[in-house]
């Protein structure tokens, strides 16, 4: 008779005669990528060993044992004494089977009434739900950096664009409030996240709940989830929160990544709108005089790596029977992966906007070229009673004559502009400029210096309220 744990893996082997082929162990583990789940594996099992002692499945010295196990080996991991093993393919059984090594026969209790499906269920969702509330702080950093630096430039004037076209001045606080709207709702969209995450899949088992007498609403109370997820199919091969996630991931990279190009324009010598601190940019290996405003490059590079991931998620799933398979161990990579690079660019942002200097007479001459009040000398001859599709012409006209003789429509005379209108007055000159132009636009949203400081003021109020 062959001793088939002598030959075969210890926890699942019962019913084999032959040992994996050692390309296939190594293949098919996970051990090591998912050994950073560590710890929220073992805070699943305490809690699983906690309620099978209240049911009376363990006794509590058993209990007891388990807890006082689990604890040592988190010490152990945590000073990298673990010696974590492929032939036992993942974090879960390295764990149990260490557990089983320190308590002996009480340590292969623990697996009672659960199975790995819903094990690895759990500690994914305990992991991410772990990694989205150090996310939702790093936002909230970035936000108040954004926020530092926009009260700042509240009165800075800068050319406002539309098809990469000057359009009409904004402030540069204005522009950048509309990055932390942006970021608004990706912190938002993560807190709406975490809901759906926070739903305890442990109990169902492999795929249909278990004949132990547990108690699921106590393990979600121990582990503080929400509740317990409600079928035990898809308990096991639901993965919608970690799609949810990369999604929320992806809108967040691209807000940024947009941002990055727009730093990386503003901080060219073309534009020369910014100026980065050294500490963000590195030099050329040929070119002595370069500075390249790396940081909001690879960031902006980093986001296809994030969409990449959000689409393999999804192409994972896409054709999954109920219920787990062994597809979705290729869930956690490209989710830690994801995870990794956004609290990455996070960070680089965090430290980095609050630091950005505005180059404040490039901005308000870039702003005068290009006629960027055209619309409020349009404006102003509706108030003067013109028919908006008339002032549109008028305008259009003497935006044709100041290209043709190179002046900006506040370098015309009176008399130029009349030739366009005759209820054009003297007063035109008080929109022409560029702080008439900003200052007019006195309303919630608008880019009114002002305005700009009170949405500064009803942002910090907001966070300070988390």
């Amino acid at each position: 008779m062959t001793d088939t744990n002598k030959t075969t893996n210890q926890q699942w082997g019962g019913r084999f005669s032959e040992p994996v082929d050692a390309f296939v162990a190594r293949f098919t583990a996970s051990v090591e990528f998912d050994q950073r789940m560590a710890k929220q594996d073992i805070q699943g099992s305490i809690a699983h060993g906690t309620m099978l002692a209240k049911v009376g499945v363990l006794t509590e010295d058993e209990r007891d044992q388990i807890i006082q196990g689990l604890t040592e080996i988190e010490e152990e991991i945590a000073r990298g004494e673990f010696e974590w093993s492929v032939e036992l393919e993942d974090v879960h059984m390295n764990i149990e089977a260490r557990l089983t090594q320190k308590i002996g026969i009480t340590g292969k209790k623990l697996h009672t009434g659960r199975s790995r499906n819903d094990q690895v269920a759990t500690d994914i969702r305990l992991y991410m739900r772990d990694e989205v509330d150090f996310l939702l702080e790093e936002v909230t950093r970035l936000q108040q950096g954004i926020l530092s630096l926009a009260e700042k430039e509240a009165d800075t004037i800068m050319p406002g664009f539309t098809h990469l076209q000057t359009a009409q001045p904004v402030t540069f606080g204005h522009h950048l409030m509309a990055w932390y709207e942006m970021m608004q709702r990706d912190y938002e969209r993560l807190v709406d996240c975490r809901k759906r995450i926070n739903i305890l899949p442990l109990g169902a088992a492999a795929l249909a709940g278990t004949t132990y007498p547990i108690d699921r609403n106590m393990t979600a109370e121990l582990l503080g989830f929400e509740r317990p997820t409600y079928n035990s199919l898809d308990s096991v091969s639901d993965r919608d929160f970690a799609i949810e996630f990369t999604s929320a991931a992806s809108i967040i990279m691209m807000h940024m990544s947009r941002w990055a190009e727009e730093m990386v324009m503003w901080a060219s010598a073309q534009f020369n709108f910014i100026y980065l601190p050294d500490r963000f940019c590195t030099g050329s290996s040929i070119m002595p005089q370069k500075k390249n405003p790396d940081v909001p490059e690879l960031v902006r590079g980093k986001t296809g790596r994030v969409y990449g991931h959000l689409m393999g998620l999804l192409t994972l799933m896409k054709s999954q029977c109920l219920a787990y398979n062994k597809d979705n161990q290729e869930d956690k990579e490209p989710l830690f992966d994801t995870v990794d690079t956004l609290k990455g660019s996070l960070r680089a942002f965090a430290d980095m906007i609050p630091a950005i200097e505005s180059r404040k007479e490039h901005m308000y001459e870039a702003a005068r070229r290009g006629f960027s009040t055209a619309t409020d000398l349009a404006d102003y001859l509706v108030r003067q009673g013109v028919a908006f599709r008339d002032a549109h012409e008028v305008v259009g006209k003497a935006v044709g004559y100041g290209v043709k003789e190179g002046k900006d429509l506040s370098e015309m005379t009176l008399e130029e502009l009349q030739s366009f209108g005759s209820m054009i007055q003297a007063d035109v000159f008080d929109v022409l400029t560029l702080e008439g132009s900003v200052a007019a636009r006195d309303h919630i949203g608008g880019t009114a210096p002002a305005q700009v400081l009170s949405a500064v003021a009803r942002a910090k109020q907001e966070l300070a309220a988390r």
